[in-house]
């Protein structure tokens, strides 16, 4: 059984950033057909491109952007963090860019001039 705070959870509508014309959510087959989906993407030749590629996309935007992962999911509506993270896909120069950054945090890190001598205990 639910606990109240599910429940509760459950009952809060999620936010919506784009409403339809009489204030309601927008279904994803409205979208497609009134942008005309379909055949945008065969006129471009883009056939293997879909809808949910580009919410990826715009997310990992949002995060390159510096967006907290938290506020990623309440724009996504996702009920869990790990379903945000999985959304995010961070390319090739960011991963290179944070091992770089990594490199040049250690390397001014300096190590003690000289450890602490050692504390002797005697009975």
């Amino acid at each position: 059984m639910p606990t109240s705070t599910a429940v509760q959870r459950s009952r809060t509508p999620s936010p919506v950033l784009v409403r339809g014309p009489r204030g309601g959510r927008i279904a994803t087959a409205v979208l497609r057909d009134a942008t005309h989906w379909d055949d945008v993407v065969i006129t471009l030749g883009y056939e293997h491109l879909r809808r949910h590629g580009l919410r990826h996309t715009g997310l990992t935007w949002f995060a390159d952007a510096g967006v907290p992962v938290h506020v990623l999911r309440r724009i996504a509506g996702h009920g869990s963090l790990m379903t945000t993270q999985r959304h995010l896909h961070p390319d090739v120069h960011k991963i290179t860019a944070a091992g770089a950054a990594l490199s040049a945090h250690l390397s001014a890190v300096r190590p003690p001039r000289s450890l602490p001598s050692p504390t002797v205990i005697t009975r």
